[in-house]
């Protein structure tokens, strides 16, 4: 396993960040492919013992029980000191868990200050830990300021509640906006952005991912794979697992005749490589410039392995080329 820098901080984090939204409690209710705690311990051992170190969730993963699983899976399985653990504020925690209507007040939700520091004890109490390594913020959707925003996280920074902060799925502009602001009041920047970025949708290379390498902020593109998509899992006609089958982000976002004609490039170059498409699609990712971490799900044990040995694989000139040449612009879509 390789390690980074988590952008422009001291702290090491591996190359593949694995994302935990596919475990916790079925019962809840919240997505019928969740992975109960028996099913899911072992892909957390598994990561661990491939060298990953880096774990993330939010607080609306499976009605907050994502948390309980991985604080639990970790104290079990690691020392706090040996893994980084990131988590996301901002969605209503428990929204299709309970009909209490008082689940529905606006101070359940959002980026307030309020809500900001009300959340990050519920997802300490979840997780089981005195700290958290990343909070991020989740979808900003730009209707907060941003001052307040972050002020709220360089208190919980200041606070020893959490060690480093992050955003999740915002604009070029609003992040360099938190960015100066940071710097001019001496606040705790944001170190680094997860965002949507694959071989099927490139649009934030217009302008944030020349922000984020400017600023030395990590890129960690989620949904690497494309729901799926890119590890050919998917066809024309056929929508793949039973979760695919029910993805309505995917649906949003890919199954266009262009998508699947750089899927057949990516299953093509492949298969010259004597390796699999999701292996090709990550080393692209890992290829890119500045600091890249992509944040991947795993449901099946190869899913870990073909990914950190996509770590190892580099690509020419001519296959950065083959990949890219196909896509086209598209309509900026932001995730419903």
């Amino acid at each position: 396993m390789d390690y980074v820098n988590l952008g422009n901080t001291g702290l090491k984090v591996s190359r593949l960040c694995l994302g935990t939204m596919s475990y916790g409690d079925p019962s809840k209710g919240w997505n019928p492919w969740i992975l109960p705690p028996g099913d899911a311990l072992p892909f957390i051992r598994q990561a661990l013992d491939l060298g990953i170190n880096f774990f993330d969730v939010a607080d609306v993963y499976a009605e907050g029980s994502s948390e309980e699983f991985l604080g639990e899976a970790l104290s079990t399985l690691a020392r706090r000191e040996e893994v980084v653990i990131a988590t996301k504020v901002g969605g209503r925690v428990g929204a299709s868990s309970t009909k209490d209507v008082r689940k529905g007040w606006p101070t359940t939700f959002g980026l307030s200050r309020k809500h900001i520091l009300d959340a990050v004890d519920a997802s300490l109490r979840r997780l089981k830990t005195d700290y958290i390594d990343l909070y991020q913020i989740h979808s900003d959707d730009g209707s907060m300021p941003i001052e307040e925003i972050i002020e709220a996280m360089d208190a919980l920074v200041r606070s020893g509640k959490v060690r480093y902060v992050g955003a999740s799925n915002i604009t070029a502009w609003r992040l360099a906006k938190a960015l100066f602001l940071a710097e001019a009041r001496r606040l705790t920047r944001f170190v680094s952005v997860q965002h949507h970025y694959n071989l099927l949708y490139r649009e934030d290379e217009r302008e944030l991912l020349p922000l984020l390498r400017d600023q030395n902020v990590a890129s960690m593109p989620w949904s690497p794979l494309a729901r799926g998509y890119l590890s050919g899992g998917r066809t024309r006609e056929s929508a793949g697992s039973a979760r695919s089958a029910g993805d309505a982000i995917a649906a949003q976002f890919y199954g266009s005749d262009t998508d699947f004609a750089i899927i057949d490039r990516v299953k093509a170059r492949a298969s010259e490589r004597n390796a699999t498409p999701s292996q090709l699609a990550l080393a692209w990712l890992l290829s890119r410039p500045g600091t890249t971490i992509p944040v991947l799900g795993a449901t099946r044990p190869q899913h870990l392995t073909e990914a950190v040995e996509a770590i190892s694989i580099t690509l020419d000139e001519d296959e950065t080329s083959a990949l890219e040449d196909l896509y086209r612009p598209r309509q900026i879509v932001r995730p419903a």
